[in-house]
């Protein structure tokens, strides 16, 4: 009774009114659980893209003279059989059929959509009398074998062949742009992905089949993978459990702390939705995350009620003794990695902004659910005599494990361990130089490389000369003088320039197109294939030019770049190479700007995750070290805690570097939650060993009691939240997979780190009462 009259006011603010406050919990999580089955996935194009980047500003400028260069879905319709081609009455028809159909799919911009059968697809061919054309597909057709070698003639002078039509003329593409918003609401990517699925399915048999690539396609891709997110949960839940029982023969000690975890998330779920948020595929990984550190703090006040229950204690005294105990370090811990998950938000994509909110939300809720409703539950329910026998048993023998572990403090193995430390960090720094930023795979890295979408978009890249990773220069002229010769020549001097770019695969300008008709007014002689400074030649020629070379206030000149992929060094070359240009040649006639196109907005996200990378990596150290010191006023307190942690990134860094997995919006998160759930460890950790000093034990003896009461609770929650996302290597879903090997390998360091490394740091920087 003395300890509880000494009890801290919070203490007695939640134990001296339990019955109230169970009611409270059980209510609002019958009321946040009927928010959170509400919540759905979503996506956002806007949400993936850095919108106040110069790139991406300079293309929301001008998104409506750039239709199609943006958010946009290709279609590929191809004949199975390689002994056919696409010249036939049923290819036709079942081209058409899929044209007509995907106009028709809500989110597409139908007057942007292009296939064979679109009107605005032409054909020209120069002649004795000038130029002829017209549609590709000719209003006489009728399928005849006659109109089909027409069609076959006029696809030959369409200039298509490897745009719009294989090189190979097995298959023809259908581009249907997209909007993104559809009648005031956002694009349901999930419901157009599966109306695309439903597509490929309706047109697909043993003679067609469609392939689909596009941004749309693989966020639904994502979306529908992620959802084994729930899968992988329940896999873990059921691996915790095992393993809780196993530590603490206790039933009640299993069962309770998950269901305070699971309540967790549901309470993130529904505070969530109240506050207006989703599910996108990046932060579906969160609720695991929020479990797991939840599981973290549930153990350690399993652990400290067992061991109070062994000296004797009632459940009460226990439930109290082992809050009063954990409360300080576990609110610290958990403030610790709210606030680093809250450093992702100077990143200016929202799709991380709102993985950071989530996250964030998901660690605060933890200090009422595991830190107050699990002591508050144990408190009646009590832990069980098995397992207090069993702590009294371990308590009162010697571990020889435990014991060994507890050299890492001695004066002959601390010094060794900091020159190991030192070592694996030189290592990582050096491993860590080859990390990059982007993708580092062709076509789309988050999903496996043999995922339908890699296959479709392998096919496309391979058959087509013109690439899906599109990057477009804008060039910004006076209001109708896009077609001066000194905007048109300036233009063309950076298509040749880029056409010499390793990685450029090929070019498309105004400019370009402009001397081909120019040619042709001179019956194709390739010596007039020249820019001319008669202003009527040069109005006549661009008069030709195809829907959507140039807008209706002719003060814009796209140039479009096709890139033989998207991988990070191939955007950061071509990128400065069009920088330079502009810096040289920008003028009153011509400004050159990026980027529009696929590979430009993925050049502006890689830009804004370097630029922010090192700076949240080093706020999020500095707000975990500054919260480490306000709390044990001691800077040899941010040493032992922190100096462990930084070595874990340092490898992680070097280890992402060897797998080749890049920074990106995928990644980069992992660097954040592992500092936040890391420090958790350290905390404990050091807030036991200094209880224990403080009680006049020697440094050795007093580390070999925190290991046997802290340092066991922390190698189990390790091992068991390292097993847990291990599991995630096996999903479909690439990143998630990589996000799995990236947090086994944080979790297992961190716990090693706590465990190895600061017992060797507070050698020489904790006072050892038995030396004073």
């Amino acid at each position: 009774m003395n300890k509880q009259q000494q009890a801290p006011w919070i203490e007695s603010f939640f134990f001296n009114w339990r019955p109230i406050w169970l009611v409270f919990f059980l209510l609002m999580t019958v009321f946040l659980g009927s928010q959170a089955l509400q919540v759905k996935p979503e996506a956002s194009f806007e949400k993936l893209i850095p919108l106040s980047h110069p790139y991406i500003e300079n293309f929301m400028d001008r998104q409506d003279d750039l239709r199609g260069l943006g958010n946009a879905v290709r279609l590929a319709v191809t004949v199975k059989d390689e002994s056919q081609d696409i010249f036939s009455a049923e290819y036709m028809q079942r081209l058409q059929e899929v044209y007509e159909e995907v106009r028709y799919l809500k989110g597409v911009d139908q007057s942007a959509v292009r296939s064979l059968w679109d009107p605005a697809v032409r054909w020209t061919q120069v002649t004795e009398e000038g130029f002829e054309g017209g549609t590709v597909i000719p209003d006489t057709y009728d399928a005849s074998p006659d109109s089909l070698e027409t069609l076959r003639e006029n696809v030959l002078k369409s200039g298509q062949v490897g745009i719009m039509i294989a090189n190979d003329f097995r298959s023809s593409i259908v581009v249907a742009p997209l909007v993104v918003n559809v009648d005031g609401e956002p694009l349901d990517y999930q419901a157009f992905s599966a109306a695309l699925e439903q597509i490929r399915e309706q047109f697909s048999d043993e003679h067609f089949e469609v392939r689909i690539i596009g941004f749309a396609k693989l966020v639904g891709d994502l979306i529908d993978g992620a959802t084994h997110v729930g899968f992988f949960f329940l896999i873990a839940l059921a691996i915790t459990f095992v393993l809780l029982f196993l530590y603490s023969r206790c039933f009640k000690s299993s069962i309770i702390p998950l269901v305070c975890s699971v309540i967790a998330v549901v309470w993130q779920l529904g505070l969530l939705k109240l506050m207006g948020y989703g599910l996108d595929p990046y932060s579906m990984l969160v609720p695991f995350l929020v479990f797991a550190i939840a599981v973290s703090h549930g153990v350690q006040v399993i652990n400290a009620m067992a061991i109070e229950a062994s000296h004797g204690h009632d459940r009460l005294t226990a439930a109290r003794l082992a809050f009063r105990g954990l409360y300080a370090a576990g609110i610290l811990a958990l403030v610790s990695d709210a606030i680093g998950f809250m450093t992702l938000l100077f990143i200016d994509i929202q799709v991380i902004q709102e993985l950071a909110v989530a996250a964030a939300l998901g660690v605060a809720v933890i200090i009422l659910t595991n830190l107050v409703l699990l002591p508050l539950l144990m408190s009646y329910l009590g832990v069980g005599q098995t397992s207090i026998i069993r702590a009294e048993r371990k308590r009162q023998e010697t571990s020889l494990v435990w014991h060994r572990l507890s050299f890492f403090t001695h004066a002959r193995v601390a010094p060794w361990s900091l020159l190991v430390a030192l070592l694996l960090g030189v290592m990582g720094f050096v491993g860590s130089a080859n990390l990059q930023i982007g993708d580092l795979d062709e076509g789309a890295p988050e999903l496996r490389p043999d995922s339908r979408y890699n296959l479709d978009n392998a096919y496309i890249t391979r058959n087509y000369a013109t690439s899906a990773d599109v990057l477009v220069v804008m060039v910004e002229t006076p209001e109708q003088a896009c077609v001066s010769y000194e905007a048109l020549e300036a233009v063309d001097r950076l298509e040749w320039q880029m056409r010499n770019v390793e990685g450029v695969q090929g070019s498309m300008s105004p400019a370009y197109i402009t001397k081909r008709v120019i040619a042709g007014f001179n019956e194709g002689n390739l010596k007039w294939e020249t820019l001319s400074r008669n202003q009527f030649v040069l109005n006549q020629a661009m008069s030709n030019l195809p829907a959507g070379m140039v807008n209706n206030q002719c003060d814009l000149l796209p140039v479009i770049l096709y890139l033989e992929d998207h991988k990070a060094d191939t955007l950061v070359r071509v990128t400065r190479a069009v920088e330079a240009f502009a810096a040289e040649n920008n003028s009153e006639h011509a400004r050159f700007m990026l980027a529009a196109g696929s590979a430009g907005i993925e050049a502006a996200t890689n830009e804004e995750i370097a630029r922010a990378q090192t700076f949240m990596l080093i706020f999020v150290y500095a707000v975990v070290a500054a919260l480490v010191f306000i709390t044990f006023r001691s800077w040899r307190a941010v040493v032992c805690i922190v100096a462990p942690l930084g070595l874990t990134s340092v490898l992680c860094q070097a280890l992402m570097a060897q797998l080749g997995i890049g920074v990106k919006v995928a990644t980069l998160p992992v660097i954040a939650l592992g500092v936040g759930i890391g420090v958790d460890y350290g905390i404990y950790i050091y807030s036991r060993l200094r209880q224990y000093l403080r009680e006049g034990e020697n440094l050795q003896d007093a580390y070999y009691q925190t290991l046997r009461s802290t340092g066991k609770a922390v190698s189990f929650t390790g091992l068991t939240l390292a097993i847990g996302v291990g599991t995630w290597v096996f999903s479909p879903i690439k990143f998630q997979a990589d996000m799995g090997i990236l947090l086994t390998f944080m979790f297992l360091w961190n716990m090693i780190g706590a465990l190895w490394l600061l017992p060797a740091f507070a050698r020489y920087l904790l006072k050892d009462p038995s030396k004073a």
